[in-house]
Protein backbone atom coordinates (compact mmCIF):
# COMPACT_ATOMS: atom_id res chain seq x y z
CA UNK A 1 0.00 0.00 0.00
CA UNK A 2 1.24 3.41 -0.69
CA UNK A 3 2.62 5.40 1.87
CA UNK A 4 0.62 8.20 1.29
CA UNK A 5 -2.40 6.83 2.24
CA UNK A 6 -1.18 6.47 6.10
CA UNK A 7 -2.54 9.61 6.72
CA UNK A 8 -5.51 10.47 3.80
CA UNK A 9 -8.74 10.81 4.90
CA UNK A 10 -11.20 11.00 2.23
CA UNK A 11 -14.13 13.37 1.82
CA UNK A 12 -16.55 11.66 -0.51
CA UNK A 13 -19.05 12.86 -2.85
CA UNK A 14 -21.10 11.48 -5.57
CA UNK A 15 -20.92 14.02 -8.41
CA UNK A 16 -24.13 14.22 -10.01
CA UNK A 17 -25.83 14.68 -7.08
CA UNK A 18 -23.72 17.32 -5.57
CA UNK A 19 -23.85 19.63 -8.36
CA UNK A 20 -27.84 18.77 -8.85
CA UNK A 21 -27.41 17.17 -12.58
CA UNK A 22 -30.41 15.08 -13.28
CA UNK A 23 -29.83 11.60 -13.19
CA UNK A 24 -33.09 10.52 -14.95
CA UNK A 25 -31.18 10.70 -18.30
CA UNK A 26 -34.04 13.66 -19.56
CA UNK A 27 -32.13 16.27 -19.26
CA UNK A 28 -28.72 15.89 -20.57
CA UNK A 29 -27.70 19.57 -21.87
CA UNK A 30 -23.66 19.80 -21.90
CA UNK A 31 -22.73 21.93 -19.03
CA UNK A 32 -19.34 22.76 -16.71
CA UNK A 33 -21.02 21.68 -13.31
CA UNK A 34 -17.53 19.75 -12.15
CA UNK A 35 -16.18 23.47 -11.45
CA UNK A 36 -18.79 23.97 -8.92
CA UNK A 37 -16.50 21.66 -6.70
CA UNK A 38 -13.52 23.88 -6.55
CA UNK A 39 -15.41 26.17 -3.96
CA UNK A 40 -15.67 22.82 -1.51
CA UNK A 41 -11.98 21.65 -1.76
CA UNK A 42 -10.94 24.75 1.42
CA UNK A 43 -13.99 23.10 3.12
CA UNK A 44 -12.68 19.45 2.29
CA UNK A 45 -9.37 20.79 4.19
CA UNK A 46 -11.09 22.89 6.85
CA UNK A 47 -13.26 19.68 7.53
CA UNK A 48 -9.40 17.89 8.57
CA UNK A 49 -9.79 15.85 4.94
CA UNK A 50 -7.50 15.44 2.39
CA UNK A 51 -8.32 13.45 -0.33
CA UNK A 52 -11.52 13.72 -2.67
CA UNK A 53 -13.32 10.59 -3.47
CA UNK A 54 -15.34 11.57 -6.07
CA UNK A 55 -18.59 9.12 -7.72
CA UNK A 56 -18.35 8.01 -11.38
CA UNK A 57 -17.55 11.18 -13.52
CA UNK A 58 -17.73 9.46 -17.05
CA UNK A 59 -20.37 9.16 -19.52
CA UNK A 60 -23.36 7.42 -18.68
CA UNK A 61 -26.94 7.44 -19.57
CA UNK A 62 -28.56 8.18 -15.86
CA UNK A 63 -27.06 7.79 -12.44
CA UNK A 64 -23.53 7.37 -13.75
CA UNK A 65 -23.32 3.60 -12.93
CA UNK A 66 -24.28 2.87 -16.59
CA UNK A 67 -21.13 4.22 -18.37
CA UNK A 68 -21.27 4.86 -22.12
CA UNK A 69 -17.81 5.87 -22.46
CA UNK A 70 -14.70 5.12 -20.15
CA UNK A 71 -12.71 8.25 -21.76
CA UNK A 72 -14.95 11.21 -21.53
CA UNK A 73 -16.02 12.92 -18.83
CA UNK A 74 -19.78 12.91 -18.70
CA UNK A 75 -21.48 16.64 -20.45
CA UNK A 76 -23.71 16.50 -17.41
CA UNK A 77 -20.46 17.47 -15.58
CA UNK A 78 -18.32 19.06 -18.40
CA UNK A 79 -15.14 17.70 -20.37
CA UNK A 80 -11.64 16.12 -19.91
CA UNK A 81 -10.47 19.73 -18.73
CA UNK A 82 -12.71 20.48 -16.53
CA UNK A 83 -11.54 17.53 -14.39
CA UNK A 84 -8.23 17.88 -15.35
CA UNK A 85 -8.54 21.66 -13.94
CA UNK A 86 -10.19 19.83 -10.67
CA UNK A 87 -7.59 17.42 -9.93
CA UNK A 88 -5.13 20.20 -10.56
CA UNK A 89 -6.71 22.40 -8.07
CA UNK A 90 -6.73 19.92 -5.40
CA UNK A 91 -3.11 18.67 -5.76
CA UNK A 92 -1.96 22.56 -5.43
CA UNK A 93 -3.74 21.84 -2.14
CA UNK A 94 -2.46 18.46 -1.22
CA UNK A 95 -5.47 17.33 -1.71
CA UNK A 96 -5.31 13.15 -3.63
CA UNK A 97 -8.49 12.22 -6.20
CA UNK A 98 -9.95 8.88 -6.43
CA UNK A 99 -11.94 7.85 -9.25
CA UNK A 100 -15.00 5.45 -9.63
CA UNK A 101 -14.38 2.68 -12.19
CA UNK A 102 -17.65 0.74 -12.94
CA UNK A 103 -15.74 -2.27 -14.89
CA UNK A 104 -18.29 -5.29 -14.34
CA UNK A 105 -21.19 -3.58 -16.57
CA UNK A 106 -21.66 -1.16 -18.70
CA UNK A 107 -25.10 0.93 -19.87
CA UNK A 108 -27.30 0.08 -22.67
CA UNK A 109 -25.34 2.98 -24.46
CA UNK A 110 -22.19 1.96 -24.22
CA UNK A 111 -20.53 1.68 -28.13
CA UNK A 112 -19.21 -1.62 -28.21
CA UNK A 113 -22.37 -3.15 -26.91
CA UNK A 114 -24.92 -0.89 -29.63
CA UNK A 115 -22.24 -2.85 -32.36
CA UNK A 116 -23.21 -5.94 -30.83
CA UNK A 117 -27.02 -5.45 -30.88
CA UNK A 118 -26.85 -4.24 -34.07
CA UNK A 119 -24.75 -6.92 -35.95
CA UNK A 120 -24.56 -10.34 -33.93
CA UNK A 121 -22.00 -11.12 -35.67
CA UNK A 122 -19.40 -8.08 -34.92
CA UNK A 123 -17.02 -9.07 -33.11
CA UNK A 124 -17.60 -6.50 -29.95
CA UNK A 125 -20.74 -9.60 -28.86
CA UNK A 126 -17.59 -11.19 -27.00
CA UNK A 127 -16.98 -8.33 -24.57
CA UNK A 128 -20.45 -9.76 -23.19
CA UNK A 129 -21.42 -12.13 -21.02
CA UNK A 130 -24.74 -13.82 -22.17
CA UNK A 131 -27.12 -16.55 -20.23
CA UNK A 132 -27.09 -20.09 -21.52
CA UNK A 133 -30.46 -18.78 -23.68
CA UNK A 134 -28.30 -16.20 -25.47
CA UNK A 135 -29.51 -13.21 -23.68
CA UNK A 136 -27.08 -10.52 -22.75
CA UNK A 137 -26.86 -10.83 -18.90
CA UNK A 138 -27.52 -7.97 -16.53
CA UNK A 139 -26.60 -7.20 -13.22
CA UNK A 140 -28.26 -8.12 -10.44
CA UNK A 141 -31.30 -7.99 -12.41
CA UNK A 142 -30.98 -4.53 -13.86
CA UNK A 143 -31.64 -4.77 -17.37
CA UNK A 144 -30.22 -1.52 -18.17
CA UNK A 145 -26.53 -2.93 -17.01
CA UNK A 146 -24.99 -5.23 -18.89
CA UNK A 147 -22.28 -7.19 -17.69
CA UNK A 148 -18.75 -7.74 -19.22
CA UNK A 149 -17.05 -10.93 -20.14
CA UNK A 150 -14.18 -10.84 -17.74
CA UNK A 151 -13.01 -14.11 -19.08
CA UNK A 152 -12.20 -11.98 -22.54
CA UNK A 153 -9.01 -10.51 -23.00
CA UNK A 154 -9.83 -7.46 -24.34
CA UNK A 155 -11.81 -6.73 -21.51
CA UNK A 156 -8.66 -6.65 -19.25
CA UNK A 157 -7.19 -4.52 -22.13
CA UNK A 158 -9.62 -2.27 -21.91
CA UNK A 159 -10.00 -2.27 -18.19
CA UNK A 160 -6.22 -1.40 -18.07
CA UNK A 161 -6.44 1.08 -20.93
CA UNK A 162 -9.07 2.92 -18.76
CA UNK A 163 -7.02 2.75 -15.46
CA UNK A 164 -3.80 4.01 -16.93
CA UNK A 165 -5.17 7.15 -18.80
CA UNK A 166 -6.96 8.76 -15.79
CA UNK A 167 -3.91 7.90 -13.82
CA UNK A 168 -1.59 9.86 -16.89
CA UNK A 169 -4.15 12.65 -15.90
CA UNK A 170 -3.11 13.05 -12.48
CA UNK A 171 -5.37 11.02 -10.66
CA UNK A 172 -4.03 9.04 -7.08
CA UNK A 173 -6.30 6.16 -6.56
CA UNK A 174 -8.82 4.19 -7.65
CA UNK A 175 -12.11 2.94 -6.52
CA UNK A 176 -13.49 -0.59 -8.59
CA UNK A 177 -17.09 -0.35 -8.17
CA UNK A 178 -18.82 -4.11 -7.87
CA UNK A 179 -15.51 -5.50 -7.05
CA UNK A 180 -16.79 -8.60 -5.50
CA UNK A 181 -18.68 -9.34 -8.98
CA UNK A 182 -15.63 -9.76 -10.85
CA UNK A 183 -13.18 -12.86 -10.21
CA UNK A 184 -10.45 -11.83 -8.33
CA UNK A 185 -8.06 -13.20 -11.04
CA UNK A 186 -9.03 -10.53 -13.54
CA UNK A 187 -7.90 -7.77 -10.96
CA UNK A 188 -4.91 -9.78 -10.77
CA UNK A 189 -4.17 -9.95 -14.39
CA UNK A 190 -4.42 -6.03 -15.16
CA UNK A 191 -3.58 -3.99 -11.82
CA UNK A 192 0.50 -5.29 -12.25
CA UNK A 193 0.40 -3.56 -15.44
CA UNK A 194 -1.41 -0.60 -14.26
CA UNK A 195 0.82 -0.26 -11.06
CA UNK A 196 4.42 -0.49 -13.47
CA UNK A 197 3.45 2.71 -14.95
CA UNK A 198 2.08 4.07 -11.53
CA UNK A 199 3.25 2.26 -8.22
CA UNK A 200 1.76 5.03 -5.85
CA UNK A 201 -1.82 4.52 -6.85
CA UNK A 202 -4.30 3.03 -4.69
CA UNK A 203 -6.64 0.86 -5.53
CA UNK A 204 -9.73 0.32 -3.31
CA UNK A 205 -12.42 -2.37 -4.61
CA UNK A 206 -16.05 -2.49 -3.43
CA UNK A 207 -16.85 -5.87 -1.68
CA UNK A 208 -19.66 -6.30 0.66
CA UNK A 209 -19.03 -9.88 2.46
CA UNK A 210 -16.86 -12.67 2.39
CA UNK A 211 -13.46 -13.32 3.23
CA UNK A 212 -11.85 -10.12 2.60
CA UNK A 213 -8.13 -10.54 3.18
CA UNK A 214 -8.53 -13.65 0.66
CA UNK A 215 -10.07 -11.27 -2.15
CA UNK A 216 -6.93 -8.48 -1.29
CA UNK A 217 -4.52 -11.18 -1.53
CA UNK A 218 -6.01 -13.12 -4.61
CA UNK A 219 -7.06 -9.61 -6.62
CA UNK A 220 -3.82 -7.71 -5.89
CA UNK A 221 -6.47 -4.87 -4.71
CA UNK A 222 -4.83 -2.19 -1.63
CA UNK A 223 -7.66 -2.72 0.11
CA UNK A 224 -11.80 -3.21 0.36
CA UNK A 225 -14.55 -1.48 1.84
CA UNK A 226 -15.61 -2.76 5.83
CA UNK A 227 -18.95 -3.19 5.17
CA UNK A 228 -19.12 -5.39 8.54
CA UNK A 229 -17.47 -2.71 10.34
CA UNK A 230 -20.09 -0.31 8.73
CA UNK A 231 -23.34 -2.76 9.68
CA UNK A 232 -21.78 -3.47 13.02
CA UNK A 233 -21.63 0.19 14.07
CA UNK A 234 -24.79 1.86 13.37
CA UNK A 235 -26.81 -1.50 14.29
CA UNK A 236 -25.03 -2.76 17.95
CA UNK A 237 -25.27 1.02 18.35
CA UNK A 238 -29.39 1.78 17.25
CA UNK A 239 -29.88 -1.34 19.09
CA UNK A 240 -27.82 -0.61 22.03
CA UNK A 241 -25.80 -4.01 21.49
CA UNK A 242 -21.77 -3.88 21.84
CA UNK A 243 -21.82 -7.68 21.75
CA UNK A 244 -22.40 -6.79 18.02
CA UNK A 245 -19.92 -4.76 17.70
CA UNK A 246 -17.45 -6.56 19.66
CA UNK A 247 -17.78 -9.55 17.19
CA UNK A 248 -17.02 -7.34 14.30
CA UNK A 249 -13.92 -5.94 15.78
CA UNK A 250 -12.56 -9.21 16.37
CA UNK A 251 -13.02 -9.96 12.68
CA UNK A 252 -11.28 -6.32 11.81
CA UNK A 253 -8.59 -6.71 14.06
CA UNK A 254 -7.47 -9.86 12.22
CA UNK A 255 -8.16 -8.08 8.96
CA UNK A 256 -5.88 -5.54 9.81
CA UNK A 257 -2.74 -8.02 9.84
CA UNK A 258 -3.44 -8.60 6.16
CA UNK A 259 -4.38 -5.11 5.00
CA UNK A 260 -5.51 -1.73 6.39
CA UNK A 261 -9.56 -1.45 5.29
CA UNK A 262 -11.52 1.03 3.89
CA UNK A 263 -13.86 2.22 6.82
CA UNK A 264 -16.68 3.92 6.66
CA UNK A 265 -20.04 5.36 8.56
CA UNK A 266 -22.16 6.40 5.13
CA UNK A 267 -21.57 6.56 1.61
CA UNK A 268 -23.49 7.31 -1.43
CA UNK A 269 -26.00 3.35 -1.33
CA UNK A 270 -26.74 3.60 2.10
CA UNK A 271 -29.32 5.29 4.51
CA UNK A 272 -27.31 8.04 6.31
CA UNK A 273 -25.75 6.87 9.62
CA UNK A 274 -28.43 9.67 11.37
CA UNK A 275 -31.25 8.20 9.92
CA UNK A 276 -30.05 4.40 10.73
CA UNK A 277 -29.67 5.43 14.60
CA UNK A 278 -32.78 6.93 16.02
CA UNK A 279 -31.21 8.59 19.42
CA UNK A 280 -29.68 11.66 18.08
CA UNK A 281 -27.65 11.28 21.70
CA UNK A 282 -25.40 8.46 20.04
CA UNK A 283 -24.73 9.54 16.79
CA UNK A 284 -21.36 10.93 17.86
CA UNK A 285 -20.38 7.30 18.76
CA UNK A 286 -20.72 6.01 15.21
CA UNK A 287 -17.82 8.80 14.85
CA UNK A 288 -15.50 8.00 17.70
CA UNK A 289 -15.31 4.87 16.57
CA UNK A 290 -14.44 5.44 12.45
CA UNK A 291 -11.87 7.92 13.68
CA UNK A 292 -10.31 5.87 16.26
CA UNK A 293 -10.33 2.04 14.85
CA UNK A 294 -7.39 1.17 12.43
CA UNK A 295 -8.63 1.79 8.92
CA UNK A 296 -8.71 4.70 6.08
CA UNK A 297 -11.70 6.64 6.45
CA UNK A 298 -14.09 7.99 4.38
CA UNK A 299 -16.77 10.73 5.58
CA UNK A 300 -19.40 10.76 2.89
CA UNK A 301 -20.47 14.43 2.27
CA UNK A 302 -23.62 15.43 4.23
CA UNK A 303 -22.70 13.18 7.08
CA UNK A 304 -20.34 16.12 8.32
CA UNK A 305 -23.34 18.65 8.89
CA UNK A 306 -25.44 15.57 10.40
CA UNK A 307 -28.08 15.21 7.30
CA UNK A 308 -30.58 12.58 7.59
CA UNK A 309 -32.27 10.50 4.69
CA UNK A 310 -33.30 7.09 3.87
CA UNK A 311 -32.43 4.48 1.04
CA UNK A 312 -35.80 3.48 -0.66
CA UNK A 313 -35.54 0.47 -2.94
CA UNK A 314 -37.68 2.05 -6.35
CA UNK A 315 -36.78 3.93 -8.79
CA UNK A 316 -35.21 7.31 -8.05
CA UNK A 317 -34.66 5.93 -4.01
CA UNK A 318 -31.53 6.85 -3.88
CA UNK A 319 -31.56 10.57 -4.81
CA UNK A 320 -32.35 11.90 -0.85
CA UNK A 321 -28.79 10.33 -0.39
CA UNK A 322 -27.46 12.04 -2.86
CA UNK A 323 -28.31 15.52 -2.67
CA UNK A 324 -27.12 18.85 -4.31
CA UNK A 325 -25.24 20.61 -1.81
CA UNK A 326 -25.17 25.02 -1.91
CA UNK A 327 -22.92 26.89 -4.87
CA UNK A 328 -20.32 27.79 -2.00
CA UNK A 329 -19.41 26.88 1.79
CA UNK A 330 -20.89 30.62 2.15
CA UNK A 331 -24.45 29.34 1.24
CA UNK A 332 -24.46 27.11 3.93
CA UNK A 333 -27.36 28.32 7.08
CA UNK A 334 -25.20 29.91 9.94
CA UNK A 335 -24.90 27.87 12.88
CA UNK A 336 -27.38 29.70 14.31
CA UNK A 337 -29.67 28.49 11.64
CA UNK A 338 -28.10 25.02 11.59
CA UNK A 339 -27.19 24.24 15.04
CA UNK A 340 -27.09 20.31 14.39
CA UNK A 341 -25.08 20.77 11.36
CA UNK A 342 -22.42 23.06 12.93
CA UNK A 343 -21.84 20.93 16.06
CA UNK A 344 -21.72 17.81 13.61
CA UNK A 345 -19.12 19.77 11.90
CA UNK A 346 -17.46 20.55 14.55
CA UNK A 347 -17.24 17.33 15.92
CA UNK A 348 -15.87 15.90 12.97
CA UNK A 349 -12.94 18.41 12.90
CA UNK A 350 -12.34 17.34 16.24
CA UNK A 351 -12.21 14.12 15.78
CA UNK A 352 -9.67 13.98 12.78
CA UNK A 353 -7.73 16.22 14.82
CA UNK A 354 -7.31 13.77 17.31
CA UNK A 355 -6.26 11.43 14.65
CA UNK A 356 -4.24 13.65 12.42
CA UNK A 357 -2.31 13.98 16.11
CA UNK A 358 -2.11 9.99 16.62
CA UNK A 359 -1.27 8.41 12.78
CA UNK A 360 -0.51 5.37 14.38
CA UNK A 361 -4.14 4.40 14.25
CA UNK A 362 -4.14 3.80 10.60
CA UNK A 363 -2.88 0.37 11.28
CA UNK A 364 -4.27 0.03 14.95
CA UNK A 365 -5.63 -2.94 16.38
CA UNK A 366 -8.06 -3.46 19.26
CA UNK A 367 -9.27 -5.22 22.13
CA UNK A 368 -12.11 -5.02 24.85
CA UNK A 369 -11.68 -4.13 28.29
CA UNK A 370 -14.81 -3.75 29.55
CA UNK A 371 -17.66 -5.19 27.44
CA UNK A 372 -21.62 -5.02 28.29
CA UNK A 373 -24.98 -4.26 26.01
CA UNK A 374 -24.78 -0.50 26.86
CA UNK A 375 -21.29 0.06 27.51
CA UNK A 376 -18.13 -0.62 25.59
CA UNK A 377 -14.13 0.05 26.90
CA UNK A 378 -11.45 -0.42 24.10
CA UNK A 379 -8.06 -0.31 24.14
CA UNK A 380 -6.95 0.70 20.66
CA UNK A 381 -2.89 -0.13 20.16
CA UNK A 382 -0.18 -0.45 17.96
CA UNK A 383 1.68 -2.07 20.14
CA UNK A 384 3.66 0.99 21.08
CA UNK A 385 0.53 3.32 21.67
CA UNK A 386 -2.56 3.13 23.00
CA UNK A 387 -5.92 4.96 23.31
CA UNK A 388 -8.42 4.44 25.36
CA UNK A 389 -12.22 4.46 23.89
CA UNK A 390 -15.02 4.70 26.28
CA UNK A 391 -18.89 4.88 25.21
CA UNK A 392 -21.58 4.79 27.03
CA UNK A 393 -25.34 3.75 25.70
CA UNK A 394 -26.89 3.50 29.13
CA UNK A 395 -28.89 5.78 31.36
CA UNK A 396 -25.73 5.51 33.93
CA UNK A 397 -22.40 6.32 34.35
CA UNK A 398 -19.94 3.72 32.89
CA UNK A 399 -16.98 3.40 34.99
CA UNK A 400 -13.49 2.82 32.97
CA UNK A 401 -10.52 2.03 34.13
CA UNK A 402 -8.04 4.20 32.46
CA UNK A 403 -4.72 3.53 33.57
CA UNK A 404 -3.81 6.80 34.92
CA UNK A 405 -4.36 7.96 31.18
CA UNK A 406 -5.56 11.78 30.93
CA UNK A 407 -8.92 12.63 28.89
CA UNK A 408 -8.18 14.26 24.91
CA UNK A 409 -11.72 14.16 23.83
CA UNK A 410 -15.27 14.13 25.16
CA UNK A 411 -16.85 14.23 28.62
CA UNK A 412 -15.72 12.39 31.52
CA UNK A 413 -15.37 12.71 35.69
CA UNK A 414 -12.03 11.51 37.22
CA UNK A 415 -12.91 8.70 39.73
CA UNK A 416 -10.63 6.74 42.43
CA UNK A 417 -10.61 3.84 39.81
CA UNK A 418 -10.30 5.43 36.70
CA UNK A 419 -12.82 8.33 34.93
CA UNK A 420 -16.87 7.48 34.84
CA UNK A 421 -18.17 8.29 31.07
CA UNK A 422 -21.69 9.83 31.72
CA UNK A 423 -24.92 7.84 30.57
CA UNK A 424 -25.14 8.45 26.82
CA UNK A 425 -21.92 9.75 26.52
CA UNK A 426 -18.32 8.84 25.53
CA UNK A 427 -14.58 9.75 25.91
CA UNK A 428 -11.10 8.97 24.56
CA UNK A 429 -7.82 9.08 26.81
CA UNK A 430 -4.43 8.67 26.16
Amino acid sequence: MPDWTEHVIWWHVYPLGFVGADTTGVDRAPTHRLRMLEPWLDYLLELGANGLALGPVFTSRTHGYDTTDYFEVDPRLGDTADLEHLISECHRRGIKVMLDGVFNHVGRDFGPLVTALADPAAPENALFRRTPAGELLAFEGHDALVTLNHDNPAVAELVTAVLTHWLDLGADAWRLDAAYAIPATFWAGVLPGVRERHPEVYVMGEVLHGDYAGFVAASGVDTVTQYELWQAIWHGIAERNFFELDWALTRHTAFLGAFVPYTFVGNHDVSRLASQIPDARHHAHALVLLLTLGGTPAIYYGDERGLRAVKEQRAGGDDAIRPAYPATPADLPPGDQDPIGAATFVLHQELIGLRRRHPWLHRATSRPLDLTNTGYVLEVTDGIHRLIVALNLGDEALSAATDGARRLAGTADTIPTGHAVPAHGWAIFG
